[in-house]
């Protein structure tokens, strides 16, 4: 049995439970509490869709539906969690989804009104979760606690995809969340460190200290000019292991900088896993990784879509990419897993160079580069 707790937030559709998740998982990093967030629904959303420009992640937003398959992905991750985590789940769960709370251990519920709270409630008791909490949920609302007794009550505000709410609610949630994720950094690295696949495990909050990333209490705000000063932290060609929450980017350049030795890195679901270089080849049309090419000026700009809401990482070894001639540049984009990045980084990395579209900058910053009139790994393209 997994005794990390695994906190569910329930609640109808278009209640802000995404919102609250991002919420409270922004004021929880400021606190250095070390957590994670799992979308346990296929709906697209992820912390780049409240940091993003709203209209861009209208655009690039994606849904998935759910499935057998991505039901036992959720319950195998929430098994394995290697942290405490908060658990974003559907507006409308079918007793079949529901197998899901099996692996939770509490629930903070929203809802509206009293027959979508009697929902919830009945689920939870159904689950057996210790509810922690209990919020109605008003977009235009004053935030007000009516009962801070065992189980909170009250009304919360502002949950409109975008903003962050840091109201009085948001802050005694945080306070009662920080009190049940009380393992400290060096705790669960230590855990987690006994499994490192090589001696070289480069922690990603450390690196960003030596070169001085700029913090919000213990949240680091990367940037693509710091790629340069961390990659020069970093032998060039040995086997390196990474642990430590960072922007899709990071992971990618110093897989690069790592390439032709191995490179693994920690995956809340997953563990450590070791980065694969694809192979070339043509696509089956009911692969589960489908691919779009665009011919960009200076560059060729492939797009990757998931046919499901999730790829299991034992799928990697059957995928096929389009090869890319060595004298041109390539920028890669859509919603993937952080080891998927990696895995698509090596697989260009004799490309003239390699750039990776990040949302929240609206443009893709080069994580490699082989060619000599290449832009610099850490600009913006």
């Amino acid at each position: 049995m997994n005794l990390l707790p695994a906190v569910l937030l329930g609640g109808p559709p278009h209640s802000g439970k995404s919102v609250l998740a991002y919420s409270l998982t922004h004021a929880l990093r400021e606190q250095g509490i070390q957590h994670y967030v799992l979308r346990a629904a296929p709906d697209g959303e992820g912390d780049w869709a409240n940091e993003a420009d709203q209209e861009l992640v209208r655009i690039i937003r994606a849904k998935g539906e759910f499935s057998q398959d991505f039901v036992r992905h959720v319950c195998d991750s929430l098994a394995r969690r290697h942290m405490p985590l908060l658990v974003d789940v559907g507006g409308r769960p079918t007793p079949e989804q529901e197998v899901v709370f099996d692996y939770c251990t509490h629930a903070i519920l929203l809802y509206k009104d009293e027959t979508e709270l009697e929902f919830w409630q009945a689920i939870a008791e159904r689950h057996n979760l210790i509810v922690i909490a209990i919020l109605r949920s008003d977009l235009d609302a004053a935030e007000a606690i009516t009962d801070s007794g065992p189980v909170l009550r009250g009304t919360i505000g502002g949950l409109a995809r975008g903003a962050l709410a840091a109201g009085p609610m948001v802050q005694a949630l945080v306070q009662r969340l920080a009190g049940m994720f009380a393992y400290s950094h060096d705790e669960l690295l230590n855990i987690n460190l006994l499994d490192a696949p090589v001696e070289d495990v480069r922690i990603v909050e450390e690196l960003a200290s030596i070169i001085g990333v700029p913090s919000e209490g213990e949240r680091y705000r990367w940037q693509p000019d710091h790629l340069k000063p961390v990659l020069e932290l970093l032998p060039a060609g040995q086997p390196t292991a990474v642990y430590g929450r960072g922007p899709t980017w990071l992971y990618a350049a110093i897989a690069a900088h790592t390439s032709p030795a191995l490179f693994w890195q920690f995956d809340v679901r997953l563990g450590w896993v070791q980065s694969l270089a694809l192979r070339f080849g043509d696509l089956s049309p009911n692969a589960p990784l489908q691919i779009e090419t665009h011919a960009r000026p200076g560059h060729l700009h492939i797009e990757f879509r998931l046919l499901r809401a999730y790829l299991d990482y034992e799928e990697i070894h059957d995928l096929r990419v389009p090869e890319v001639a060595q004298t041109q540049g390539v920028v890669l984009s859509g919603k993937l897993p952080n080891w998927l990045w990696t895995s698509l980084t090596l697989a260009y990395r004799n490309a003239a160079w390699v750039g990776i579209y990040y949302p929240p900058l609206n443009g893709a910053v080069v994580v490699a580069r082989s060619g000599a009139n290449a832009p610099a790994v850490g600009s913006m393209v």
